[in-house]
């Protein structure tokens, strides 16, 4: 499984706008093929960044939303908030999982 981690420093008063450009996308991350999962995460100290947390089948899966139509429609001017919105800029960062533990049965 391949994951990608955006941590975005959100600037206070701007969470709920930030939180509904997410509730209100156009749904096009999820019929894309190799797409497991999408979380957007809120943080739970004050001033930590929020995290947008997408699970793909392999890096190739990833790399092919990234250079797709829908990925650009996605990320489009009118879908952004404006910079005031954000206390700097957003880091990416791409791991690899090597072991994965879920609930006994």
């Amino acid at each position: 499984m391949f994951v990608v981690m955006n941590r975005v420093p959100v600037a206070p008063g701007w969470e709920e706008a930030f939180e509904e450009r997410f509730r209100q996308r156009a749904g096009r991350i999820e019929s894309r093929p190799g797409f497991l999962r999408l979380q957007i995460l809120r943080p739970a100290s004050e001033g930590a960044p929020y995290v947008v947390l997408s699970c793909w089948e392999d890096r190739a899966a990833f790399e092919a939303w990234v250079a797709s139509e829908d990925f650009r429609a996605a990320h489009a001017g009118r879908h952004r908030l404006p910079p005031e919105a954000y206390r700097g800029e957003a880091r990416m960062e791409a791991l690899e999982v090597v072991e994965e533990a879920t609930p006994a049965p």
